[in-house]
């Protein structure tokens, strides 16, 4: 790719939270998913001299995120910067990374950079992709921090709002599901960086030893999904909330928690919350709390910041993106 007229370009990419099926998108388990209104932001531009790219990265972090991943970022981008056919020899570019969304497990934040460079260099190089072609790109960047992507972060944080999904075989599908009026909600930090891309192995090991009692989770984790989103399309977020803490209580059980999640979520909770539980991989990373309305969301988040937790106040519903009802990804 040589270089343009143009010198700079920016994208953004959306943090997200998983209410439900957060591990299981690769058994054939639907996850239910939604946008939260923090993004990353990625500028792009096109460097006087020199070969290769170099990266300034600004965000806030939860303490220790960015080291821990910088080596799956430089996989991440290479991948990328292949994929576009960007020649980094001849167009050799400085990436900036900010935005409002902090950088943690368990919060979309490494989609959310896939999902914004990709944007960036859309930008940048006159590439005329459409939302698809965007999203395809940054599910690629994901391998370099997934291993085998699902595709669910970059999904939502490339399209935005609330949606369910799952998919068949090769095949990616999506789906929106539409809130009557957003919700808010309280995510709260355990502080501990995860590895995802550890996940499928640990996950696949587990099914090995029992697959009687593996399956049996997926099918009742499959039938929480279903009520989960009822719940949702009827705005009955104590039916939410009943679900995610049930749901909770199985990610628990198969090891995929964390002690400090597990306090967050009973003091949630205990201070009025509709249902908490982990959000995003497990066993470190967040928790996300179902909090319907200000003083409730406040209330609890509060409570965490207290007990030394960083914390995330956001809704789930807010219009996407992109208006797309749902379609088939791949």
């Amino acid at each position: 790719m040589s270089r343009g007229t143009k010198r700079q370009g920016t994208g953004r990419g959306f943090g997200k939270t998983i209410l439900i099926g957060d591990q299981f998108v690769l058994f054939d388990t639907p996850a239910v998913l939604a946008a939260i209104p923090f993004e990353t932001e990625t500028t792009v531009e096109i460097r006087e001299s020199g070969t290769g790219w170099t990266l300034d990265d600004n965000r806030t972090e939860v303490p220790g995120y960015k080291k821990e991943k910088e080596q799956d970022q430089i996989v991440s981008f290479n991948r990328m910067i292949e994929v576009l056919g960007i020649d980094t020899d001849k167009t050799p570019l400085h990436i900036t990374v900010g935005g409002d969304l902090l950088a943690g497990s368990g919060v979309g934040a490494s989609a959310a950079i896939c999902v914004s460079f990709a944007r960036a260099c859309n930008e940048l190089f006159d590439l005329g992709m459409d939302t698809k072609e965007i999203n395809y790109i940054a599910w690629e960047g994901e391998f370099g921090y997934h291993g085998l992507p699902s595709g669910v972060d970059n999904t939502v944080s490339t399209y935005g709002g609330v949606i369910e999904y799952k998919l068949l075989g090769e095949e990616k599908r999506f789906r929106r599901i539409n809130l009557n009026q957003p919700a808010e909600v309280v995510l709260g930090n355990s502080g501990v960086t995860s590895n995802t891309a550890s996940l499928r192995g640990y996950l696949l090991d587990m099914q090995k030893d029992d697959p009687d009692l593996f399956e049996s989770r997926l099918r009742t984790i499959r039938t929480q999904v279903q009520e989960l989103t009822e719940a949702l399309e009827a705005h009955d977020f104590d039916r939410v909330g009943s679900v995610m803490n049930a749901n909770h209580k199985i990610l628990i059980d198969m090891g995929l928690s964390h002690e400090r999640l597990v306090e967050l979520c009973e003091l949630a909770n205990s201070l009025g919350a509709c249902g908490a539980k982990v959000t995003g991989g497990g066993r470190g990373g967040y928790m996300v709390a179902i909090t319907p309305g200000k003083e409730l969301q406040e209330k609890v988040a509060r409570a965490f910041e207290e007990r030394n937790a960083p914390v995330i106040r956001a809704t789930i519903g807010n219009p996407p993106s992109d208006p797309s009802p749902g379609e088939v990804l791949k």
